[in-house]
């Protein structure tokens, strides 16, 4: 019983592990071509297109003579190796992908990215320009190209440059090359096209309100490329566009710090606006704040305080009201209270506040009364009533 659970367990972490592959071996487009060179000729093959995706690549070649064939292919020997690193972490991987049999022949070879680089190749033999190349004959041999230590994936195909070391006799040599294609890479979002999609993303009416839209494009991206593959995304309409990055903007202006950057800017020329007199213009400032349910304590007292320099002293009460129910125990949205009521004629009412909190600091170093005496100062500059000023100073003194 104990054997049995022993083996159950190592099949299901075998499962997940081979699960979490992150790519695969493209056996469609693998390339197996079969040539004859002419005694001491050079001659180029190319290799299938390499599929969007493709991270690595493993090639095979072989020498035959006439009447041999190939005990199996690159293809079914990489059915062993469930990815490129099974190949890099030893020896036995290597061992694997060479041929069981090869003739005794020998050629040289080189790997170019470019067709007409390989075609100077068969008049001069010239090698500068190959990527890879072994000047040495040999009768097989087997490598693994990494897209990140090899300029060979350049222009999506492959061209093999062969010359043959038989001066006498013509050479059996058999190609093959296997792509490895990482799942994410396979969605086309190269370093190019992400670059793009973030500098749009800056265009956009929201990105332009964030101080630093940087995080927020990125995110933005992100939501894309989740969504669509390159190709796909590259063929949708200019509205369909559009409604994309909209839709990812909703969900990252709240996901990432774009909102707290905006209404952190909204606030700042708020207070700018009310310093210059400007408070209507203060005010469609602020609303936005509050109308998207992000508003602090102190956002409505600042939208309350120019509702009352605009004498709109209703809209400033409820503004008030609904600031006290983020923290009743803020004096100053009770200061405040105290004035619009007194603005509003509600004297008594008003009274009643202002002595209420008589003994208290409004903040750190400023007294309840200090701060009365700074705001009925403010609002006589501005020409608000001030009939009641003295009154309530002595009141509360």
């Amino acid at each position: 019983m104990q054997n049995k659970l022993s083996i159950i367990l190592l099949l299901s972490f075998t499962a997940s592990v081979f699960g979490q592959l992150p790519g695969y071996w493209d056996k469609q487009r693998a390339t197996t071509k079969e040539i004859k060179v002419g005694a001491g000729k050079r001659i180029i093959l190319k290799s299938e297109e390499l599929p969007i995706g493709t991270t690595e690549v493993v090639y095979r070649i072989t020498l035959l003579d006439e009447n041999q064939q190939m005990a199996n292919s690159l293809v079914s020997v990489l059915k062993a190796i469930p990815d490129p690193t099974g190949i890099s972490q030893g020896s036995a991987g290597a061992v694997l992908l060479l041929s069981k049999i090869s003739g005794d022949d020998k050629c040289k070879y080189a790997i170019f990215t470019d067709k007409e680089f390989a075609q100077d190749y068969t008049k001069t033999g010239e090698t500068s320009k190959a990527c890879v190349f072994r000047d040495s004959p040999i009768n097989k041999d087997a490598k693994r190209l990494s897209l990140g230590g090899s300029t060979c994936f350049k222009s999506g195909v492959m061209w093999f440059g062969f010359e043959s070391s038989n001066w006498i006799m013509n050479q059996r040599i058999v190609l093959e090359v296997v792509p490895w294609v990482d799942y994410k890479a396979a969605r086309g979002w190269t370093l190019e096209n992400r670059k793009m999609v973030i500098e749009i993303c800056k265009t956009t009416d929201l990105a332009k309100k964030i101080p630093d839209a940087n995080s927020y494009c990125v995110c933005v991206l992100q939501k894309i490329q989740s969504r669509y593959r390159y190709v796909e995304f590259l063929n949708l309409l200019a509205s369909e566009k559009t409604k994309a990055y909209r839709d990812a903007g909703k969900d990252c202006y709240t996901e990432t710090d774009a909102l707290v950057s905006i209404n952190d800017n909204r606030r700042k020329e708020a207070a700018q606006l009310a310093s210059q007199g400007k408070f209507s213009v203060a005010i469609a400032k602020l609303l936005p704040i509050i109308e998207e349910g992000t508003a602090k304590t102190s956002d409505y007292n600042a939208l309350a305080v120019n509702y009352i320099f605009t004498r709109q002293y209703d809209k400033a009460i409820k503004t008030l009201k609904d600031g006290e129910k983020l923290d009743p125990s803020e004096l100053l949205t009770q200061l405040n209270l105290a004035h619009a009521y007194l603005f509003r004629n509600n004297y008594a009412q008003a009274k009643t506040i202002y002595k209420k909190y008589r003994s208290q600091n409004v903040s750190d170093f400023l007294s309840w009364n200090e701060k009365i005496k700074l705001d009925f100062g403010a609002f006589e500059n501005a020409g608000l009533p001030s009939k009641d000023f003295k009154r309530i100073l002595n009141a509360v003194e």
